[in-house]
């Protein structure tokens, strides 16, 4: 559907109009699960929401297969002219097949359940309507990518998220709001890593000294890592799934832990990485360290500039005043901002429990919302200025 120019009132009215065919896209990509891993049932999700977005949009995606995991891109207006703009949205869950038979999807007075419906499905068909009213968006150009390995890092994706987003004025990140209905003005970058320790093995009972005891050393290194951390600053060093051993009664050859490191700013998040690398055995044992940085920080410096369009924007609308706040989590959003494209996220659906059981929209939530991203993607379309996070200027328009 193409929508006119109008005033606030008229675009919200618009979306309160077409709530119900919203409801009937999330639930039909609700009701056609995805998790992540499944790539056969991530290329049936891929299907049916190119089957949605061509309905609404009058235009097939680009379909877009990497190691086995398909994405979904489309691109409305000409890239080769005017501004730039990239939505963003992952059309994978985390939810197995069979989810669905204990958690259906069901609508419940002013809320809406189903494995997904709140990460990410909701802001997905969100995104698909508000790229409806392009037209009036003048030489901008859009781009919907639609990513299938979201909830497992982005291994396939992420360059092409980076390749996305490079020359684009502004990214939108369809990620579920924070608690309240906040967009999301920093996230934490994060880094993965595996330190394994060789050691030798021995018998416990005979001979033990005449090993080297992996378990011991990684015990060590444990402690050395999460001193790594500083609260201060709200970086966390986390060590997660733990290894060692083969048997009861060996000195254990090999062990191995694996760390998440979250920071908010590159430079905490360098020091964290440069320290993990200079990890040294208080032992004979040997280490290596696989793993590093997976995402940069988002922050509050990328989001600035659209943070303070959309406040105008929600203001005009009478849906202000909005709420900001820092996460932990990451998202698709850390790739466009490291790559020093402004970018704005958590500007999906309202609700919670995010991977859990009672994960659920809130309903009459969803319209101002979309009425928002509109809004969004006209201010950027009419050329609104919109520094780049990097400290470069917005890419001019040409004629």
């Amino acid at each position: 559907m193409t929508m006119p120019s109008r005033p606030g009132d008229a675009l919200l009215t618009w979306s309160e109009s077409i709530l119900p065919a919203m409801i009937d896209d999330i639930r039909t990509l609700v009701e056609c699960e995805s998790p992540s891993s499944d790539l056969a049932a991530v290329a049936r999700s891929a299907d049916a929401v190119a089957a949605v977005g061509a309905h609404r949009l009058g235009i097939a995606p680009e379909r877009i297969v990497i190691d086995g995991c398909t994405h979904l891109r489309w691109r409305v207006g000409s890239p080769s002219t005017g501004t730039r703009l990239l939505l963003l949205a992952h059309h994978d869950t985390v939810w197995p097949v069979g989810s669905l038979v204990t958690r259906p999807f069901r609508l419940e007075a002013d809320v809406l359940r189903g494995p997904g419906c709140f990460d990410m499905i909701t802001g997905l068909v969100m995104g698909v309507h508000a790229l409806s009213t392009v037209d009036p968006l003048g030489e901008a150009s859009v781009t919907l990518l639609v990513t299938g390995d979201e909830e497992i890092g982005s291994p396939s994706s992420r360059a092409l998220i980076e390749r996305e987003a490079r020359g684009c004025a502004a990214a939108f990140v369809l990620e579920a709001a924070a608690d309240g209905g906040a967009l999301k003005l920093e996230r934490k970058g994060v880094s993965r890593y595996r330190v394994e320790v060789t050691g030798r093995a021995a018998h416990a009972g005979l001979e033990p000294e005449r090993g080297i005891n992996a378990t011991v050393e990684m015990a060590r290194q444990i402690e050395a890592v999460s001193a790594f951390a500083d609260p201060a600053v709200g970086t966390t060093v986390t060590p997660t799934i733990a290894r060692a051993g083969t048997s009861e009664n060996t000195v254990a050859a090999s062990a191995s832990v694996a760390v998440d490191v979250r920071a908010r700013t590159v430079a905490e998040q360098s020091r964290v990485d440069a320290a993990i690398r200079g990890l040294t055995p208080t032992t004979g044992a040997e280490i290596v360290v696989h793993g590093g940085i997976n995402r940069l920080p988002l922050e509050r410096v990328a989001s600035a500039a659209l943070w303070r369009i959309a406040g105008a924007e929600a203001s005009g609308l009478g849906i202000g005043p909005l709420h900001g706040v820092a996460v932990g989590g990451a998202s698709d959003g850390n790739f466009t901002a490291g790559a020093g494209v402004p970018t704005l996220d958590g500007l999906g659906a309202v609700g919670g429990g995010a991977h859990a059981d009672d994960e659920h929209v809130v309903v009459s939530q969803i319209p101002p919302r979309t009425a928002l991203l509109v809004a969004l993607l006209r201010a950027g379309g009419a050329g609104v200025s919109v520094p780049r996070a990097d400290g470069c200027p917005a890419p001019a328009r040409t004629r």
